[in-house]
């Protein structure tokens, strides 16, 4: 600093007198640290309902997640379709059907979606609560029939965003 800039600061600051070194707020509390509004509630909310049987443990006792590949699928592809990684290209809804209605339904669904060179669809079987003691009727069947159907390559229970094990993931083999 030149001299002519010491003056001209002395000037500006005639008149001004120091804080007390005291009074200052500490410099780490001049910004409040960033803090999400709802974290805390949030947390609190999923601790409280993780307590709770959810409908996936519940389910457990009643084959829970469904989950079959033939051979020649490699573990990268089932990988895959397990994190939900191929896009959905169609979905069938069989909740509330019985038996009779859904396996031609599904069987038109496979087939047809198979035929237009669909890679994978979303199956949507319902959890099986409606069916009491005799636990998931549809879900089980959907599992029997998918197995014995050749141009079903894979299928695996759905991420929870997309059903959990009330539908699953099916890779189908283009024909």
């Amino acid at each position: 600093m030149t001299d002519e800039d010491k003056n001209v600061f002395q000037k500006a600051m005639a008149g001004i007198r120091r804080l007390n070194v005291e009074k200052r707020a500490p410099k780490n509390q001049l910004k409040p640290k960033p803090r999400a509004k709802f974290a805390r509630a949030d947390e609190k909310k999923v601790l409280l309902e993780s307590l709770h049987d959810d409908i996936d443990s519940l389910e457990q006792g009643n084959s829970g997640a469904l989950h079959f590949h033939r051979q020649h699928i490699g573990r990268r592809t089932m990988r895959k379709l397990i994190r939900g990684g191929f896009s959905i290209q169609a979905e069938i809804d069989l909740h509330g059907m019985t038996l009779a209605e859904a396996k031609p339904r599904l069987m038109r669904f496979i087939q047809y979606n198979a035929e237009q060179n669909r890679l994978c669809v979303r199956v949507i079987h319902g959890k099986g609560l409606g069916s009491g003691e005799r636990g998931p009727v549809l879900k089980s069947a959907v599992n029997s029939w998918l197995k014995r159907w050749s141009n079903v390559l894979a299928f695996v229970s759905a991420r929870q965003v997309d059903g959990g094990t009330g539908a699953i993931y099916v890779l189908l083999q283009r024909d």
